[in-house]
């Protein structure tokens, strides 16, 4: 198992050091729901979730030698000052772990594949796409870098400016958070599925119901927090360890009527969480009630594996096997999209994780 200290590396530009890298990086969908964390932000418990494919965020960095580090970022082509303060939480943070930084100005340029104010978390897809421009300074530094030593590196990184990022870097699944089913996963990184996908879910659907794409009601900082001394903390962990395990062997077997079961489970129970907590928060909207229960509904009528997930707010991410890709396609512009806002969905299937574009 690795250390924090594993990941600290002791290189530095020379004064004619150039760079220049972009990545690209998805969101993720939690499949077992990561929500309270500990104050070195690794996990309370353990998370598997999907990388999605299309919903991502394309990084761009130039990198020059500089007497000490600097950096300027910008976001689809405009310079971004709002975003500066939480840049430099962030890189003050891994700092110790890439002490090459301290020798570079960075221009950091950065855009979304998806409407900057469609519903979907950006800071996943964001921090990963970074960090991986990062480790990819580190590689052009050290030619005999280890290339899985630094996908774990930027998985590491990542998960230091969010922690769901961490499960962006690498392809489906990922698995977040030391647990008994998987000895090797680590609460620093996420790592891929080691076990055999069942066909099943090759080319699986995530249809994103845009029912408020307004700003979180709870920011997810604050939400992880409420699970301090939260009631049912103790039992909410450990039914995620029980649950992993579980959807784990569905993930194998193909056994979409238990996948089912517990990502929907799932869902409800990080809402629950949140209704319960104090101060409590509402994060579900009416139109989301109204499209679980047309789901359900629909499923029942037509035994299709159509199911349910959500994150923390109201958007409803609707997953399913390419295979009804036609027939869910067809029930959601009939029963559903008047429960979004202005009719609006995202159609997403799950992908590889992040790539080097140039």
């Amino acid at each position: 198992m690795q250390l924090h200290e594993d990941f600290i590396t002791n290189l530095f530009p020379t004064a004619n050091f150039q760079h220049k890298s972009t990545f690209s990086a998805p969101s993720n969908i939690a499949l077992v729901k990561y929500w309270g964390k500990n104050p070195d932000q690794t996990p309370a418990n353990p998370s598997i979730s999907f990388t999605l494919n299309d919903c991502k965020t394309i990084t761009s960095v130039e990198a020059s030698f500089a007497n000490q580090f600097s950096f300027d970022f910008y976001f689809e082509g405009e310079r971004k000052q709002s975003f500066l303060p939480k840049l430099q939480t962030f890189f003050d943070k891994i700092l110790p772990y890439c002490t090459f930084l301290n020798g570079l100005a960075l221009k950091i340029d950065s855009k979304n594949t998806f409407p900057h104010s469609s519903g979907i978390a950006s800071s996943a897809s964001a921090l990963a796409a970074l960090a991986m421009n990062i480790c990819d300074i580190e590689r052009q530094l050290n030619q005999e870098s280890n290339e899985i030593q630094l996908l774990k590196k930027a998985s590491f990184l990542a998960r230091i400016g969010s922690g769901s990022a961490c499960r962006s870097i690498s392809g489906n699944p990922v698995i977040w958070g030391k647990n008994e089913t998987f000895p090797a996963a680590s609460d620093l990184y996420g790592i891929a599925f080691p076990n055999t996908l069942h066909a099943v879910f090759h080319n699986f659907q995530d249809t994103i119901m845009l029912v408020d794409v307004g700003q979180k009601v709870v920011s997810s900082t604050a939400g992880h927090a409420l699970m301090n001394n939260h009631p049912f903390a103790a039992s909410r962990f450990e039914q995620a360890h029980r649950n992993l395990a579980i959807i784990s062997k569905a993930l194998e077997q193909g056994d979409l009527d238990k996948f089912i079961e517990i990502t929907e489970s799932e869902a409800l129970t990080l809402h629950a969480m949140m209704l319960t907590s104090t101060p409590s928060f509402i994060l579900m909207h009416a139109n989301t009630l109204q499209i679980i229960e047309r789901v359900r509904r629909f499923r029942e009528s037509t035994k299709l594996p159509l199911c349910f997930t959500l994150d923390a707010g109201a958007n409803v991410h609707l997953l399913y096997p390419e295979s009804i890709k036609s027939e869910i396609l067809e029930f959601i512009k009939e029963n559903l999209i008047e429960f979004c806002q202005n009719q609006q969905y995202l159609c997403d299937t799950v992908g590889n994780g992040a790539q080097k574009l140039n």
